[in-house]
C-alpha cells in the first residue's frame, strides 16, 4: 500500500466503501480481485433494543495489533493488499462500524484473508464496546463462538473455555 492509504484507520468518521475498495484495487496492477466485509451496528444484543453503541480504543496499541493481523494474512494468503477501517465513537444502529477489503489476484485468496481478518479482529483487536440498551448501558463481552471462528484457522484465543 502507498503511504498516502494505510493499511490500518481507526477513525470516528463514517468511510466510503465504493472508495476505499477503488484505492485499494488501483494499488496493484496484479488484483484480479477485491474481497470486502462491512459490519454495521445492530439494533437488537442478546435478545435486547440497542439505542446506541460506543466504541474506545487504545491509540498507537489497537493500530499495531491491527497491522499484526494484516501481516499474518499476508503470510497465510496469497494477497496482493489489505485495508481495515474501524470506528470509534458513539455509533447509531445502521451505521457502518468496520470495513475489512483485501486483493488478490484470484478470488479465492481474498475471501479467505477477509474472512480470516474478521474473525482475527473480533477476538483479538482491543476495542471496547458498550451498548445503551432500555435497561441502561453495559459493556459488551466477547463471545465464545466468535473465538471458536478463529480456532478454525489455529489461532487459540483468550476467551474461549479450556478443553
Amino acid at each position: 500500500m502507498s503511504a498516502a492509504m494505510p493499511r490500518v484507520s481507526i477513525q470516528t468518521a463514517d468511510f466510503d466503501v465504493a472508495a476505499e475498495l477503488a484505492a485499494l484495487r488501483a494499488a496493484d496492477a496484479r488484483v484480479g480481485a477485491v474481497c470486502s466485509f462491512v459490519g454495521v451496528v445492530r439494533d437488537r444484543s442478546d435478545g435486547q433494543s440497542v439505542a446506541s453503541m460506543e466504541l474506545e480504543h487504545y491509540p498507537g496499541m489497537t493500530e499495531k495489533s491491527i497491522e499484526a493481523m494484516i501481516d499474518e494474512a499476508l503470510a497465510r494468503f496469497d494477497v496482493l493488499g489489505a485495508r481495515v477501517i474501524h470506528r470509534v465513537g458513539l455509533l447509531a444502529p445502521l451505521d457502518q462500524i468496520v470495513l475489512v477489503a483485501v486483493s488478490s489476484a484470484h478470488r479465492g485468496a481474498s475471501f479467505q484473508a477477509c474472512e480470516f481478518l474478521m474473525d482475527y479482529l473480533k477476538t483479538q483487536a482491543p476495542f471496547w464496546k458498550k451498548e445503551a440498551t432500555p435497561e441502561g448501558a453495559r459493556w459488551v463481552d466477547a463471545r465464545v463462538s466468535d473465538d471458536a471462528a478463529l480456532e478454525r484457522w489455529g489461532i487459540r484465543a483468550a476467551n474461549a473455555p479450556s478443553r
